[in-house]
């Protein structure tokens, strides 16, 4: 099952463990289950400390679980961990055997102060590069706290179930069999949603802390950059963000940052975390920011009541993704309607489709679908599609796509569980039909995450933070950077740079607003 190279990496992991594991397998006489045994066997002869048995009582088949010797299973993996879930197998085998988690002692103690019985469930797909995430989450969670259990259910195995439980896009997490949440969840997060008393601690806590020199707003590649360059300066700098990361959280390939040939979202998020917490940054995460005051210490109020001071701030909330805003979208938003076609693309094997976008990221989308689904059809609104030449000749090999042009989406339709179709309008004919499909992927684009901004600095008629050239805006103290502003191009390399340009303006501002008259 495993490779000789891959065996050699893994047995050099196993020798991390520091007290004996079990493998608890619940089989059935599947090829699937013959492929699982195999990968168990490999995994036990690689170490002392790891043992092997088959009488494992789990309702779904096959699966298996990691416990100590003479514990009952608290972390389940119904499927065979490979793909992008292979790290969170190795991590649940380490953990289990007593190495030390790489979080914070806080998140730990959080973890362990939790109280009552949480039973969760993720359903995932392989090729998913978000699940891992909440996979690894969830499984640090069983692993500190013997009321937690995690059972990852690999969606393409169990089609039975995912269609019984009306699954459409992963991750997909439940909690003591009920919804609990969908798409990318740090441990942070999830702790925030089953911990009552966090928001109200946190709230208490930022509340307390001093005026900044320099507050960020947001903590994607901008604020990231900005929050380096703001405390090598020496000043009091923070970061007040909703997600760290923001959306290169979810962007999969990433080949076009310059002297690193290819990475991934998740990776070239956590250098900017690595680095950021070199220096001396105050970074507040989970925190939304709901309204700016301006004044001589700029105000910057969030979700949980606690406000902010500052001497300058710079906001750099980035984008996400546009919604068709079309009746029946929001109904069926993750009931059918999918934004990422890598993570949710498996759960519509055979089925057909529709992506809903013309330019690279809708080309590449129906491109990658159309190896896993039976049908896709790609509206586009323009008369032409805006991909590059490259891709739109590969589009037109494949055998099972249909491109329409002129196509104006007018609604996305349902059955009251999932989506059945989409309608539009041929803006030619003017005609009105309907495509019968079981799975939409929007992919038209972004919008600046700026609402919260309408009435305090100057927007352009897009929602962008309108800025000159030192990335300074309409209210003075107050610059921006990235996507949530009026820069020509939406780049992780551009926005980083953006973000060290509106950091040295700011310390400009702070120079010369203190210096005598």
């Amino acid at each position: 099952m495993l490779d000789a190279n891959i065996k050699t990496q893994l047995k050099a992991y196993l020798e991390k463990l520091q007290r004996p594991i079990e493998l608890v397998a619940s089989l059935d006489d599947s090829p699937k289950a013959g492929e699982l045994r195999e990968l168990l066997t490999d995994i036990a002869e690689l170490s002392p400390k790891v043992a092997l048995r088959e009488n494992g009582k789990h309702a779904l088949r096959p699966s298996f679980g990691v416990a100590e010797p003479g514990e009952a299973p608290r972390i389940h993996f119904a499927g065979i961990p490979m793909g992008h879930e292979f790290t969170s197998l190795v991590l649940a085998l380490l953990q289990t055997g007593g190495h030390p988690p790489k979080v914070e002692q806080a998140v730990i103690d959080q973890i362990k102060a939790l109280t009552g019985r949480f039973e969760f469930e993720t359903f995932i797909s392989l090729s998913c590069h978000n699940c891992p995430d909440v996979v690894q989450a969830l499984n640090l969670m069983a692993v500190l706290n013997p009321g937690v259990s995690s059972t990852m259910i690999d969606g393409a195995l169990f089609q039975d179930l995912v269609n019984e439980r009306k699954i459409m896009a992963v991750p997909t997490v439940s909690l003591n069999g009920e919804a609990f949440g969908q798409g990318r969840m740090t441990i942070e997060e999830i702790l925030a949603k089953v911990d009552t008393g966090a928001s109200a601690r946190a709230a208490e806590e930022i509340g307390k802390k001093d005026d900044f020199d320099v507050l960020i707003v947001g903590g994607g590649p901008a604020g990231a950059a900005a929050a380096i360059y703001a405390a090598r300066k020496g000043i009091r700098t923070g970061i007040v963000a909703e997600r760290f990361g923001g959306q290169v959280m979810d962007t999969l390939g990433i080949e076009n940052f310059i002297s690193v040939k290819e990475t991934e979202g998740p990776k070239l998020v956590a250098a900017l975390e690595q680095h950021v917490k070199q220096y001396e940054v105050d970074l507040m995460n989970l925190q939304k920011a709901t309204k700016l005051v301006a004044g001589d210490r700029i105000e910057i109020q969030l979700e949980n009541g606690a406000t902010l001071r500052s001497k300058s701030v710079i906001l750099s909330t980035g984008a996400r993704w546009r919604e068709m805003n079309v009746p029946g979208e929001k109904e069926y938003k993750a009931k059918g309607v999918c934004f990422c076609p890598h993570c949710d693309g498996p759960l519509f094997k055979g089925k057909r489709v529709a992506v809903i976008g013309g330019g690279n990221s809708g080309v590449e989308a129906a491109i990658d679908l159309a190896g896993i689904v039976s049908h896709v059809t790609l509206l586009e609104f323009a008369d032409t599609l805006r991909a590059d030449a490259v891709l739109q000749k590969k589009l037109n090999s494949l055998p099972n796509v249909t491109v329409i042009k002129s196509a104006l989406t007018t609604e996305v339709t349902g059955d009251g569980q999932k989506v059945t179709g989409i309608r539009y309008k041929d803006r030619v004919s003017g005609a009105e039909r309907l495509v019968e499909l079981e799975g939409i992927f929007v992919q038209i684009g972004l919008l600046p995450n700026t609402d919260w901004l309408k009435g305090t600095v100057e927007l352009s008629d897009r929602g962008e933070v309108i800025i000159d050239a030192k990335g300074a805006t309409s209210v003075p103290g107050v610059f921006a950077a990235g996507d949530c502003t009026t820069v020509p191009y939406k780049q992780i390399i551009i926005a980083m740079g953006a973000g060290a340009t509106a950091s040295l303006s700011a310390f400009d501002h702070l120079i010369r607003s203190s210096a005598p008259a």
